[in-house]
């Protein structure tokens, strides 16, 4: 496995150039009504989790836009992704329950890089309420030498957290039992790309979608955005892989065609 043996941080490289992130916020607000034309959702609600240090201030130019293409869009409301112990995860299991109970129907997450990690693992906690899961640059592996950030997370929450010491978070490359979407670029600054790959499973729906772009400037690129909204607009129950066909063949790639 790729994402096993080659368990190192990004090129420091790529992490200067993460100043790249504001063209790709300018280009959101360029193209900000043209991706009102985006596929149009069918009113379920969407949870939004933010980065590690990030907040709901992150995600707002994501949500604002999913709201206009016909879903009910939440942040986490949790102030900064920082700290994580028990009554963290207890407060994200709870919000999905509280938005679940809300609307009567499934809800969709969509998680920022560790926000990717948790979207994950309230799936499998909440199957039956989870509709399908989407990470963008997520760290996915149990091995936090993909993340550059991975000491100053430890220095914060130690090298194990509460409730991996409790048996949970434990198998993070394990995809959901729900459809699930990660997408990643290989030029991200934080999170090593290989750390990103969402290995097959056998019997889940799984996928990778490679998108040029910085790990800042997920949540504003609009190719990105093109991405999820073409994966959040699926009809329940019909899953299908992302459509790489005509335009998009030249712009977005598969894990296996960078491997």
């Amino acid at each position: 496995m790729v994402a096993a043996t080659l368990a190192r941080p990004p090129h420091p490289f790529w992490t200067l150039t993460e100043g790249r992130a504001i063209l790709e916020f300018g280009a959101f607000g360029l193209f900000r009504n043209r991706m009102r034309n985006l596929p149009k959702g069918d009113g379920h609600p969407v949870l939004v989790l933010p980065g590690f240090m990030a907040s709901d201030r992150s995600t707002k130019p994501m949500r604002r836009l999913f709201d206009d293409l016909g879903y009910q869009s939440y942040g986490w409301g949790l102030g900064r992704n920082v700290k994580f112990n028990e009554t963290r995860e207890r407060e994200m299991s709870d919000l999905v329950e509280q938005i679940y109970a809300d609307h009567g129907e499934k809800l969709s997450i969509v998680g920022w890089s560790l926000g990717g990690v948790f979207a994950r693992e309230l799936a499998k906690m909440h199957p039956d309420i989870v509709r399908i899961v989407i990470s963008l640059g997520s760290p996915i592996t149990n091995d936090r030498r993909h993340a550059a950030p991975s000491r100053l997370f430890e220095a914060i929450n130690g090298k194990q957290t509460a409730p991996e010491r409790e048996g949970r978070y434990t198998d993070l490359a394990e995809a959901p039992p729900v459809p699930t979407t990660s997408i990643l670029t290989k030029t991200d600054g934080i999170v090593s790309w290989r750390g990103s790959v969402q290995c097959p499973s056998k019997g889940h729906q799984t996928e990778n979608i490679v998108v040029p772009a910085s790990h800042v400037g997920l949540g504003v690129n609009p190719l990105v955005m093109v991405a999820v909204a073409d994966r959040l607009a699926q009809p329940e129950g019909d899953w299908r892989p992302f459509d790489r066909s005509g335009w998009r063949e030249r712009v977005f790639k598969s894990a296996a065609e960078i491997g």
